[in-house]
């Protein structure tokens, strides 16, 4: 990962496309754009791949999440467990929505502790919002298990697992919607943008509308359209559909060198009898983004993460314990529920309720972790390197 790192031909004459015609919106203008739709062509282009029967483009992954939620009818009043373990966009999706998120424990998968989130549902627990992190996978078949029980929804936060599977399905289409990301960091990217996936009609179509103002999409034109309900503006533009359509076609590649790179540096790192390795409830299914990795303590984890910035290899390496984007224990804005729209007093006061809980069994778990970035552009010996380097300063640390 990401793929900006193999940005070549491809997606140049897909944007080239979009310039001749000079249509960068998505929707209209029919005769203008000659005939060239790439943000139809990719969303084809992702249920083939990902095996939905639907996808809706939109501006982000963020945006997605908005609009999967407000398309499965979570709203005012309700709670969506998610982990404490995550990046920011999956609580701030929540609270735009009017609806609480409810952190709960990760376990060593590094996603939600099925325990943790069967002790967290209460009456008005609407939704299950598992965050496949670090590009593998939660354990769906328990989580499945849990919203057949309670009458819950699964929305799969997918972001960050594209091209991952579980049990042979893609990540991101188990649910009863899931979404991805294509930031610039992803393992394919439009630049900026994201999906809405599902095999729910009902979904597609209120994702559809919600993403565009509210049309319906059923007119001759957009004049024409009516408006069933209140929508945002989350469309995603020609220019940055036209690089997805390049990234999606180089896909099966990213994946195969992630893997490949992944195997490398983790055999390396094995050496380390004191090293171990995140759980993965489908080891065929991780995408291999990520290399995640346990010290036996958090005392030596933060000494090798010392040592590693002192000797300048820290990059690429990520200490999310100490990370402001991901994990609980650094969202001050979140436990102190600030935002620069007024929520009421009772949204308020159970966001801050629930995120000034304790997290002590994730804190055991990510205080020892890091995860190592794998790179499209790594050569054999720069892996070999890079983990001779990591072995080194580890065995520094441990005294080994």
């Amino acid at each position: 990962m990401p793929g900006f790192e193999t940005w070549g031909a491809e997606e140049r004459k897909e944007l080239q496309d979009v310039l001749d015609n000079g249509i960068l919106m998505r929707y209209g203008f029919d005769g203008p754009r000659k005939g060239i739709w790439k943000a139809v062509d990719l969303e084809k282009e992702i249920c083939k791949t990902f095996g939905t029967k639907y996808a809706q483009l939109v501006s982000s992954g963020t945006a997605a999440l908005t609009t999967a939620l407000s398309a499965l009818g979570v709203g005012y009043g309700d709670e969506v467990i998610t982990p404490s373990f995550t990046f920011v966009a999956s609580f701030e999706a929540v609270i735009s929505v009017g609806a609480t998120p409810v952190l709960v424990d990760v376990d060593d998968t590094l996603t939600l502790n099925p325990e943790a989130v069967r002790k967290a549902i209460t009456p008005k627990t609407k939704c299950i919002m598992p965050v496949h992190m670090c590009g593998s996978m939660a354990d769906l078949d328990a989580l499945k298990e849990i919203c057949k029980e309670f009458n819950l929804v699964l929305l799969e936060d997918a972001c960050q697992s594209i091209g991952g599977t579980y049990k042979g399905q893609q990540l991101g289409s188990i649910g009863d919607a899931g979404t991805f990301s294509f930031d610039f960091v992803k393992t394919m990217t439009c630049g900026e943008g994201g999906v809405v996936m599902t095999n729910r009609e009902d979904v597609y179509i209120k994702s559809d509308g919600y993403s565009d103002h509210g049309h319906d999409h059923k007119g001759v034109d957009r004049g024409a359209d009516l408006h069933p309900f209140v929508g945002y503006n989350f469309r995603i533009s020609e220019l940055h559909a036209a690089v997805g359509l390049a990234q999606i076609r180089k896909l099966p590649q990213f994946l195969a060198t992630q893997k490949k790179h992944h195997t490398q540096l983790k055999n390396i790192l094995s050496q380390v009898p004191e090293v171990s390795f995140r759980r993965i409830p489908d080891p065929q299914g991780d995408s291999h983004t990520f290399l995640s990795w346990f010290l036996p303590t958090e005392e030596q984890t933060r000494a090798v993460v010392a040592k590693l910035k002192e000797q300048g290899i820290l990059a690429g390496n990520f200490y999310w314990y100490d990370n402001n984007w991901h994990y609980i224990r650094k969202w001050d804005h979140l436990k102190q529920g600030i935002t620069l729209n007024a929520l009421s007093p009772e949204h308020k006061a159970a966001v801050i309720a629930q995120a000034n809980k304790e997290f002590k069994a994730s804190d055991a778990i990510m205080g020892r972790c890091i995860s190592t970035a794998i790179s499209l552009t790594w050569t054999e010996q720069l892996i070999e390197e890079k983990g001779s380097k990591l072995v080194a300063v580890i065995r520094e640390v441990l005294g080994s």
